[in-house]
């Protein structure tokens, strides 16, 4: 078997970003994909590579993910989501509504590894946490002044939280590794003043990612509630097995749940041929792939740069 070029594609959430956290975010989801991508060109798996990636931005405030950024639901608590896949044999593991951790994705990793089941919520995956040795963060720790700020805002009487929403910071990896093995991992703090107990699209799997080597893989961001009515990975998948590319797949799969729900969202899709896509019908969404040690990268529509791995490793160390 000929060895595939390994692959990374991540996202870090579609919707709004403001001017003044572009840069950050940019440097963000560029940082995770050359992690990402270290990990694959050392021999890693694709699982191993998305977690990592993952992993980089749930730890960077710029993203709603992780403990470091999350928003905060209605009663003013960080309640998160991940999922990972393995693309391999489909074995998958997710957590919902985790609070008091850094890194969902990990323990979403060991629910698939650890355990029999794929999805543990609440109280139970807080039990799995603990007895897995994952330390805890105080819940203050994790919220940032600015989570905070947005959350009052969205209580007051005439505040539209529906207008927050739209800033929307999942984020998410796909990959493909030297053996052709694909996996997917996404993140999220969810929806802004979101209704205790809300569980979005992330921990689903179909809808906040989706991985197979018969295909591909593919990991969504955008209005949760939406992706789910559609299923939204999976539909890319299916789509790309009727034989569309990543690029045509992600449009057509976008454009039906637009039409379909009104639904807003992006996706990052790989396809086992290691061709990939990063496309969204949101305002924006920040992005970031590599390849052939080349590095993309963007966030408005249209505007994609390019970098070698080495020089954008070197500017990475000069601080981007």
């Amino acid at each position: 078997l000929g060895r595939m070029k390994p692959v990374i594609v991540v996202h870090g959430g579609a919707g709004r970003i403001f001017r003044e956290r572009e840069e950050g975010c940019r440097a963000g989801v560029v940082r995770a994909a050359l992690r990402g991508y270290a990990v694959l060109k050392q021999g890693g798996s694709a699982v191993d590579a998305v977690e990592e990636a993952v992993r980089s931005m749930e730890d960077d405030p710029h993203f709603n993910a992780g403990s470091c950024g999350s928003v905060l639901n209605e009663k003013g608590e960080v309640e998160m989501d991940a999922i990972i896949m393995d693309g391999k044999n489909l074995d998958s593991g997710a957590v919902s509504a985790v609070k008091c951790i850094a890194n969902p994705i990990k323990l979403a990793r060991l629910v698939m590894e650890k355990t029999k089941h794929m999805l543990l919520t609440d109280h139970g995956a807080h039990l799995f946490a603990q007895a897995m040795g994952i330390p805890e963060i105080p819940g203050e720790k994790l919220i940032t002044e600015r989570s905070r700020e947005r959350w009052k805002k969205n209580l007051e009487p005439d505040s539209n939280p529906e207008e927050f929403q739209k800033d929307l910071g999942t984020v998410g990896a796909v990959a493909i590794d030297s053996e052709g093995n694909v996996a997917c991992a996404t993140s999220t703090g969810g929806l802004s003043n979101k209704m205790i107990g809300r569980v979005g699209d992330t921990a689903c799997i179909g809808s906040g990612g989706y991985a197979d080597n018969h295909s591909g893989a593919t990991s969504t961001t955008g209005h949760g509630e939406s992706i789910m009515k559609v299923v939204l990975a999976r539909l890319i998948l299916y789509h790309m097995e009727q034989g569309m590319s990543p690029e045509v797949a992600a449009d057509t799969a976008l454009d039906y749940m637009k039409t379909r729900v009104g639904g807003l969202g992006g996706v990052i899709v790989v396809n086992k041929a290691g061709e990939w896509a990063a496309r969204f019908s949101t305002k924006q969404m920040s992005w970031a792939t590599v390849k052939d040690d080349n590095l993309h990268y963007g966030i408005y529509a249209g505007e994609k740069h390019m970098k070698s791995v080495d020089e954008a490793l070197a500017s990475e160390r000069e601080g981007f």
